[in-house]
């Protein structure tokens, strides 16, 4: 089953751009195509439950070119491991993004993943639950058009903190991948001291709410990527936070920067990137734009907290 999203609706197109993690620069077609669910014989169960009212299994479609999951209703997480002579010790675990409706597991999560693990980072992608959406793939184009509407309005919030209470599913399931790298560290050749979390877009969103609702989680790090930048309640002793967006995000841009503003306050360690160009859904960047550069810069940044001395 294949099918397009009109030429005519420009916004809501963008805004599906943005949901699938993807910047306008792979907009080259914009055909949604059903196909089998890929292998993934590394993938873990979190064992945190299904969606409560969930009906559709999980799906899996094609658009941009990339793989993206939908009505994900078991909780996985997948390692991608560094070769041990390049094993830092360090680790992270990966949120994609997608409004809650979809992963862009492709674009923000394998991809980031091999990328980390090529610099000595344990990674590990995190499939959290989903909302669920209709079966046929044009019930689920019409839903994300609807859900898009609005929200890159600059008057439109996303607030972390009003939003712990509605994701208590996400929260669980970072809370269970935490709690298995932890539990299998030695396994892994991880040190559970310096696993930190890092989302992009939703992905982002999850990593922030489980930072908020569990600050006991006591996390090395968080690396919110192009997320949402509302000002937050920070926890005592919150973790150093690497944060990244572009200033022509459709989505979080032009909005202030309430987040970095928290931290500072608060006297947590911040660094922050804004690239002049990039969108939203840009991933390990967008070609021909300086937002390319951010994944290094994260990897000096943790270099700089000693997060990649081998114990």
């Amino acid at each position: 089953m294949k099918f397009s999203i009109r030429h005519s609706c420009v916004g809501a197109a963008l805004m599906a751009l943005a949901a699938a993690g993807l910047s306008p620069a792979h907009a080259q077609d914009a055909t949604v195509t059903a196909f089998p669910a890929p292998a993934e014989p590394n993938a873990i169960p979190l064992g945190t439950g299904p969606v409560k009212g969930a009906t559709a299994p999980e799906s899996w479609f094609r658009q941009y070119g990339v793989p993206m999951a939908r009505n994900v209703s078991t909780a996985t997480l997948t390692p991608v491991l560094p070769a041990p002579g390049k094993a830092t010790g360090a680790a992270v675990i990966v949120a994609p993004g997608g409004a809650f409706l979809l992963l862009s597991m492709e674009n923000e999560g394998w991809r980031v993943a091999r990328a980390l693990a090529d610099r000595g980072i344990a990674a590990f992608v995190l499939k959290y639950r989903l909302r669920p959406t209709p079966p046929r793939l044009e019930d689920f184009d019409r839903q994300l058009r609807e859900a898009f509407a609005n929200v890159g309005r600059a008057d439109s919030r996303a607030s972390p903190d009003e939003a712990v209470a509605g994701l208590p599913e996400q929260i669980d399931d970072a809370v269970a991948a935490i709690t298995l790298v932890r539990a299998r560290a030695a396994e892994w050749g991880v040190d559970p001291k310096r696993l930190g979390m890092m989302g992009f877009s939703a992905g982002a969103m999850t990593t922030m709410v489980t930072t908020l609702a569990r600050p006991d989680l006591d996390l090395a790090f968080i690396a919110p990527i192009y997320g949402s930048m509302e000002r937050v309640t920070v926890p005592a002793n919150a973790p150093p936070m690497f944060g990244v967006i572009a200033s022509d995000d459709p989505l979080f841009a032009k909005k202030g920067f309430g987040l970095l503003d928290a931290w500072q306050e608060a006297g947590r360690p911040v660094e922050f990137h804004l690239y002049e160009r990039g969108g939203h859904g840009f991933g390990l960047g967008k070609e021909g734009t300086t937002s390319t550069g951010w994944l290094d810069a994260f990897v000096s940044w943790l270099d700089m907290h000693d997060l990649l001395k081998p114990s």
